[in-house]
């Protein structure tokens, strides 16, 4: 090989070995770059708002007993009269009440051996169900269904029963307002992080809208609905 011949290899050689330099430095920093935006932080924002309930849907459950097979349908029927009118005094209208199918159990079907120790043959109840807009009519009626105790009408009513008395129903309408008010607190959270990590905060990188719940505030005041909503949001971080 002739001494042009080897300085020309060793020429090649020399620029290979910089433009491998050259790209492996490009690489590196190219990879520093990749894993500097990989820096994320996750937070959480919480909505929440106290409403009114909007709708009722309230079962008034009666009982009735007797011997006589046609006097405890009497009976029957007199107690729905007795509701649906107590329930219209109150200021709700035909169109929101409803008559549920009595449910009649005959004591001496299911007994054996000595039926004298059964007082009633005959039992039967039901259920007067008004469904309405009228929360106000409704919560009265129920401060007031002692009235229907003192006419004779034996009334089935629980703490529980009162609980699922009241919904809610316009989430429509203050759903976009709480997403938003979640996404500012879950940003607020996020910069006081970066503030604190001394690092700038980026944009999304991900975002997650959590369910809506809707509960009672309290156990007092079922009429009174707690609506509350996490969203969860992930954010590049920055020097």
């Amino acid at each position: 090989m002739t001494s042009v011949t080897k300085g020309s290899a060793l020429a090649l050689g020399i620029c290979v070995v910089l433009g491998l330099s050259a790209l492996g430095y490009q690489l590196a920093d190219a990879a520093v770059s990749v894993k500097a935006m990989e820096r994320t932080v996750s937070v959480k924002g919480l909505s929440e708002r106290d409403v009114d309930a909007t709708t009722a849907a309230w079962p008034i459950r009666y009982q009735v007993a007797e011997n006589d097979l046609d006097k405890l349908y009497l009976d029957v029927e007199k107690n729905q009269r007795m509701i649906s009118a107590f329930l219209k005094k109150h200021g709700l209208s035909d169109d929101e009440i409803s008559l549920a199918p009595p449910v009649i159990a005959d004591a001496y079907a299911n007994q054996w051996g000595d039926k004298s120790q059964i007082k009633f043959r005959y039992t039967g109840e039901g259920d007067v169900t008004v469904f309405t807009t009228k929360v106000d009519a409704v919560r009265k009626a129920m401060a007031s269904l002692l009235e229907l105790g003192k006419q004779g009408v034996v009334v089935s009513v629980t703490k529980e029963d009162i609980q699922r008395v009241f919904s809610y129903e316009d989430l429509s309408k203050i759903k976009p307002a709480m997403i938003e008010e979640a996404t500012k607190n879950a940003r607020a959270v996020a910069e006081k992080f970066a503030q604190d990590s001394n690092s700038k905060l980026g944009k999304i990188k991900s975002a997650q809208q959590g369910q809506f719940s809707i509960n009672n505030r309290d156990d007092s005041t079922p009429h009174m609905k707690r609506v509350r909503v996490v969203t969860t949001v992930e954010y590049y971080l920055s020097d």
